[in-house]
């Protein structure tokens, strides 16, 4: 690993950790007394205290798409800045009119936005305006959403509860009500021992089952990412959303697909229920919505839906207000971010991305470690085992060597941190989408050298 930028001195730099140690609680991590401190990043790559590159094949936490140190975002808040930084939505401003319909125009439908913060955020919009769509409707009854196992849907009490994570959930229970879950579309771990490509896809048909063991008269809508991807990265078959979506439509149940991730051409297209030409009666979307430049989420809701809302009575509104959402800033870092997406190309080039990394390591597939290598547009699982023929999940220790070599060499990579007990084994890559192809080059290379050093290739 290269030392390319001037190390932080280290008087200044332990005067930080020792503030870190004592004022700062770290996410979704045991206690650290000295956790790396990222000082700058450009392009693929950041830089820490000590002045070490690496190249963030997580794109933060699938978020920076578009990658770090885009000066043309950081001049479009400032601009915004300028003009007015803060306007609440109970009225309105510029920039969220032309995000909502730019955000339209990348739906290729017709949909409502409601601004919000975060994915959790965008979720727990989805699920309220479920509810109160079927009630005034004259459907009260219609309250339960269907989830899957090992998904992730946020971490606020009515998304932790759609959430299929049990290690998430630990000590936070009892959670928001009416969720229930299915066995996830994971052909490799199949739940129903079953064979990929001979089967009936019962992993769509547990949706109807459920649907009428619950009461279709009692199911608000089902939401799916259209990939698990911080679960595991588990591709559901081709014709896994097209089949939710015909069960949805004869159960009158809503369909809410979650883009927090997939979205914004992290699936090699738009949005990632495009690759499945499915259309969703609800969206969520966050991360790629900004690249991360500033806190934005947003809900779609499909016009037909949004007439409920306007009828007339006290009650008939949404009744929801978020202070920060759809800030001026946010949109306007949103719409550049956009422009930058469409202008580079950057849909595409995901595409492109994933699957010349695919290719590239291709021979993993024989590692004695690796049971299966599953991708989506530029997102990429590599599920690690003891034993390839009993499928037995490799250990944290197999995982954290990986993990650490990879860092050693100047790579930083993911986990499926925190989600099933004895399944955390799947190893995650999330470039940026603007990743060069020497960048592309180095994530192969390096994760080629670190399996051969740990047992072979």
């Amino acid at each position: 690993m290269d030392v390319n930028e001037a190390a932080m001195d280290q008087a200044e730099k332990e005067a930080l950790l020792k503030k870190d140690r004592k004022y700062l609680w770290h996410h979704i991590t045991p206690h650290n007394d000295n956790p790396m401190v990222i000082v700058s990043g450009e392009g693929s790559w950041i830089t820490d205290a000590d002045g070490n590159r690496y190249l963030d094949g997580m794109s933060g936490l699938w978020c920076v798409n578009v990658g770090h140190g885009r000066a043309e975002i950081a001049e479009a808040a400032a601009e915004q800045m300028k003009k007015i930084a803060y306007s609440t939505l109970i009225q309105s401003h510029v920039p969220a009119i032309e995000l909502a319909a730019k955000l339209n125009e990348w739906l290729e439908g017709e949909y409502r936005i409601f601004f919000s913060n975060s994915g959790s955020d965008a979720n727990e919009v989805a699920f309220k305006i479920a509810r109160q769509y079927h009630h005034q409707r004259g459907k009260p009854s219609k309250h339960k959403f269907i989830s899957r196992h090992r998904a992730y849907h946020g971490n606020s009490m009515g998304a932790l509860g759609a959430t299929g994570q049990a290690q998430r959930k630990l000590k936070y229970e009892p959670l928001g009500v009416g969720f229930t879950h299915v066995p996830p579309p994971y052909c490799y771990r199949c739940p129903f021992g079953m064979t990929k490509g001979e089967c009936e896809v019962q992993c769509a048909q547990a949706y109807e089952d459920a649907i009428r063991w619950e009461g279709a008269e009692s199911v608000a809508g089902i939401i799916v990412e259209p990939v698990i991807t911080g679960g595991g990265m588990i591709v559901p078959p081709d014709e896994y959303l097209m089949r939710l979506r015909e069960i949805c439509d004869r159960h009158d149940v809503l369909l809410i697909v979650d883009e927090v991730i997939c979205g914004f051409g992290r699936s090699g297209e738009k949005f990632g229920h495009h690759n499945f030409g499915v259309r969703p009666d609800i969206v969520t979307m966050a991360k790629g919505l900004t690249s991360a430049y500033s806190p934005l989420s947003a809900t779609a809701v499909s016009a037909v839906m949004y007439e409920s809302f306007k009828a007339s009575g006290a009650d008939s509104h949404f009744r929801h207000v978020n202070t920060f959402g759809g800030n001026p800033v946010s949109c306007a870092v949103a719409l550049k971010n956009i422009e930058i997406l469409e202008r580079e190309q950057l849909v595409s080039r995901s595409a492109y991305i994933g699957n010349e990394l695919l290719k590239r390591i291709d021979t993993l597939n024989g590692h004695p470690q690796v049971g299966e290598i599953r991708i989506f547009g530029s997102a990429i699982g590599i599920e690690l085992v003891t034993d390839k023929t009993t499928k037995e999940p490799a250990n944290a220790a197999v995982v954290s060597a990986i993990i650490g070599g990879c860092k050693q060499k100047g790579l930083l990579i993911g986990k499926n941190g925190d989600t099933v007990p004895g399944f955390m084994n799947i190893l995650t890559l999330s470039p940026p989408l603007s990743a060069t192809d020497e960048d592309i080059a180095f994530i192969a290379d390096t994760l080629l050298q670190v399996f051969e050093a740990n047992g072979g290739g």
